[in-house]
Formats: structure tokens, sequence, C-alpha cells
């Protein structure tokens, strides 16, 4: 999760993007829900701080692991649905990739 490159910037609740999106998303949840978003770890979800970077394996892993804490997390639905309109273009949202959201959101092409 990251932050949108266009549009209004997410309100400044705490220093990281993925953890100031996690704040937007649990707002009005019940602060038990809240607490349990599976997205509280930042790195997994976006990966390391650029400069020190991953491997491709490293995160296909970590990615893979995104996915997998993703497919349990009770705000899965309204990050589906804040990732659409922001169409990220990195991390893990929703379970998904910024590449999958990409592919998601455009109009099949009739063969």
């Amino acid at each position: 999760m990251t932050r949108p490159t266009t549009g209004a910037p997410l309100p400044v609740i705490r220093s990281h993007p993925a953890l100031r999106l996690l704040d937007e998303l649990t707002d009005e949840l019940p602060t038990e829900v809240a607490d349990s978003a599976a997205c509280a770890d930042p790195e997994l979800h976006t990966g390391p701080d650029p400069d020190v970077g991953e491997s491709p394996q490293e995160r296909e892993a970590r990615e893979d692991v995104a996915k997998s804490v993703c497919a349990e997390c009770p705000v899965r639905l309204r990050c589906l649905a804040t990732a659409l309109i922001l169409r990220p273009e990195v991390g893990i949202w929703a379970g998904l990739t910024a590449q999958e959201l990409a592919a998601l959101s455009r109009p099949a092409v009739a063969s």
C-alpha cells in the first residue's frame, strides 16, 4: 500500500504512507476490528525502504506472505474499494499487486 501519486494527499496521521492509509481504512470501524487489520506491518505490504532494496525472489516471497495475510483481513473489501479508486503503482492492496489491480480496472477487450 502506498500513498497515491494523484489526487488529494492522505492526511498525515502516521509517518509511513501505509500506516496513514490503514488509519483511513479503519477510521469508522469498531476499535477491536480496526486493531486487527492485517496490514499493520507496512514493510510486508509495500516492501523495504527503497535504499535497502530487495531481490526479485525476496519481493515475490514477501508479496506471497502479504497476500495470505490479506486473505483474512477484516478491512479487505474496504481496502480493495480504496485501491480501485487510488490505483496504486506499488504494494499489495486487498491481496492484489498494483499490476493485478490495474488489470481489474481495465475494461475487457472483445475479440
